[in-house]
């Protein structure tokens, strides 16, 4: 299937699940709205729901819903990274599920500068859930094929490469300015 496939917003809407490339490394996500695929997928890595997911779009708009209102000169700051490999922690929104927050009161969040994932939030029309496609503690998918042998008939695989970058995004703190994860 390719990436810019927008066959997809049903399958999503119906709790499915996709892998997609990313900047370093093949993306597993889902719908971020709906309980049913986030559950899924948590259960499918064999996460902890506790660590919260971070989402990625093709625009900041298409994150807003999830994120608290921001100040301009912090929206400016964010700005200035994207689009690219930089992840933000920001407040969350009142609406933003606790699935995705991990119980927290921040959500992460990213506008990618890969194509085809940019291109798949823009088919869709929404931020996706970003985590890496592997089964928790194992080393995250570079291929599709790689994905395939993980999952299996479980989730949908788009076909594309990963972005240049070896290291995941560059993760933030908006609140202190603190590097996560260089």
């Amino acid at each position: 299937m390719s990436c810019g496939a927008t066959n997809l917003r049903a399958h999503l809407r119906r709790g499915g699940l996709i892998a997609y490339p990313t900047e370093s490394c093949y993306g597993l996500g889902c719908d971020p709205r709906n309980p049913r695929a986030l559950k899924r997928l948590i259960r499918l890595k064999g996460r902890s729901a506790a660590k919260g997911m971070l989402l990625i779009a093709d625009r900041f708009k298409r994150l807003q819903a999830f994120v608290r209102p921001l100040s301009a000169p912090d929206r400016a700051r964010m700005q200035r990274t994207w689009p690219g490999p930089v992840t933000w922690v920001v407040p969350a929104s009142a609406a933003c599920p606790p699935l995705l927050t991990g119980g927290r009161p921040t959500i992460a969040v990213r506008v990618t500068a890969q194509a085809c994932a940019a291109r798949l939030c823009r088919s869709l029309g929404m931020a996706l859930v970003s985590t890496s496609a592997n089964k928790s503690g194992q080393p995250p998918a570079k291929s599709a094929a790689e994905c395939r042998r993980i999952f299996g008939a479980q989730v949908r695989v788009i076909e594309g490469r990963i972005g240049q970058r070896r290291r995941p995004s560059t993760l933030i703190d908006l609140s202190t300015g603190t590097v996560l994860r260089p």
